[in-house]
């Protein structure tokens, strides 16, 4: 992928549990650069896959996303990540429990923050969903990147069983809602 040299990338951290699932429908959108599977928020220098997985090192799965602010704005990145996992359930998504599963927005600038906070509060108005919004919006310090057999999961390994019940029926499912988001092959 050539960068031209006008170009102006921006980074956004999300964490909205298993980042095999955050990761799958990133990858999918038009404007991202790259998607980025790691570990961020803890108190661990450099921790791995089974150190984050004990809940002991603080740090929660998340994708690092490169994006063009042109092609895709911040805002539509959280409206994305708000639709496409339960921001009300504290340290969990479906069956996947613990503080490393935790819905995790780590922002870069002031005005990610604000951005954040603004749509955390009118998901909270609105009635969405029927318990508050437990979100952390923090601000980012390190990211870790994840092993490489972390990197474009589900893409490697579709038929693995997590893939196809758990990723791929949310694939699907964001597909159909932002299907003019999505990138064209």
């Amino acid at each position: 992928m050539s960068l031209n040299s006008n170009e102006k990338l921006e980074t956004a951290t999300f964490g909205s549990g298993c980042f095999w699932c955050t990761e799958a429908i990133f990858e999918r959108i038009n404007g991202v650069r790259s998607v980025v599977s790691g570990y961020s928020g803890g108190n661990v220098p450099n921790p791995s896959y089974e150190s984050v997985c004990t809940g002991k090192t603080g740090h929660a799965e998340v994708c690092q996303i490169t994006f063009d602010p042109i092609k895709i704005s911040y805002d539509e990145l959280l409206k994305i990540f708000w639709k496409t996992h339960d921001p009300t359930t504290l340290n969990r998504q479906g069956n996947d429990v613990g503080t490393q599963y935790r819905s995790v927005i780590f922002y870069y600038t002031e005005e990610q923050k604000q951005k954040a906070e603004f749509y955390k509060d009118e998901l909270n108005k609105s009635g969405s969903w029927k318990d508050p919004v437990v979100t952390e919006i923090v601000p980012f310090k390190k990211f870790y990147e994840a092993e490489e057999y972390h990197q474009h999961y589900f893409e490697r390994n579709p038929f693995q069983g997590y893939c196809s019940f758990v990723i791929a029926p949310k694939v699907e499912k964001f597909e159909k809602v932002f299907k003019d988001r999505l990138k064209k092959d």
